[in-house]
């Protein structure tokens, strides 16, 4: 441990740890929210019935999932934390672009595919069980939600003139640079009155935050791929990220092993015994 950590005692370390958690579901929780709003807006805007009809279904998963998480951290973690200005800005973009593509691609291309990552983190590693059962639940149907958004972008980007699509590779670029520098926990060191400098050098330093911020894009790089926002620019900037190497994945089987996974648990959980798929 750092020397920080090293002088404190352990209920300040649990305090740490709690907070660390309320705030990264707190901004589950956020982006759900956002993807509820967005979802509502792509019913309207989408120009295909059949589109119109799965995002209405989208609307009704996304406010179980706000419901989901607001109870796990009001009733469990007696805690929440504000959106953060990077998660708010890049929902604003979102939200506020009047092309239906546009949403799609922040919101079930950028923000739920980062979003499967940071779940798929706790599904696999968390202690709590119902934090690692909600995540896995929720990752069933934000994986149908991103598949969905690949199919439709896909079909839509070959479409588009040279400068439309450099606009839109210019977009992910900057957005996920944005993203992946907003993982510092700040408003945590805020609100316990820690060295915040301090914390934040630690935090970028650590290895294990350096793996976490390539591993964020493990679900994005394969997809952005698949559609075809795949110019030299954004591979120059996946290569930065240290995340180049997640474009060899096949996006729609990790898809496909949320899905396994989430049976898994409602084997053990619902039916008293392990599946032994996924």
């Amino acid at each position: 441990g750092t020397d920080l950590w090293n002088r404190m005692n352990e209920p300040e370390r649990r305090q740490v740890r709690h907070h660390l958690q309320a705030s990264q579901i707190s901004q589950f929780m956020h982006g759900e929210q956002g993807a509820l709003i967005a979802t509502a807006k792509i019913v309207q805007t989408v120009p295909d019935l059949d589109s119109k009809f799965y995002a209405a279904t989208q609307v009704m998963d996304e406010a179980r999932h706000v419901e989901a998480y607001s109870r796990l951290l009001h009733e469990k973690f007696e805690l929440a934390y504000p959106i953060t200005p990077g998660l708010k800005a890049l929902l604003e973009d979102g939200l506020t672009d009047s092309r239906w593509d546009m949403t799609y691609l922040t919101m079930q291309i950028l923000i739920e595919g980062l979003a499967l990552a940071a779940f798929q983190r706790i599904r696999d590693q968390a202690q709590n069980p119902l934090a690692a059962a909600v995540n896995a639940y929720v990752m069933q149907d934000e994986a149908r939600h991103v598949a969905f958004g690949r199919l439709a972008l896909r079909d839509f980007y070959p479409q588009l003139s040279d400068a439309e699509r450099k606009e839109r590779e210019d977009f992910v670029v900057t957005a996920c640079w944005h993203m992946r520098d907003r993982f510092n926990q700040r408003e945590v060191w805020e609100r316990l009155g820690l060295p915040v400098e301090e914390c934040l050098r630690i935090v970028d330093e650590s290895e294990p935050m350096k793996i976490f911020r390539s591993r964020i894009f493990s679900r994005i790089v394969p997809t952005v791929k698949d559609i075809g926002l795949w110019g030299p620019q954004v591979q120059k900037a996946f290569a930065a990220m240290g995340a180049i190497e997640f474009a060899k994945v096949d996006a729609a089987a990790l898809l496909e092993n949320d899905a396994r996974v989430a049976e898994d648990f409602d084997a053990r959980i619902r039916l008293g015994h392990p599946s032994t798929d996924g």
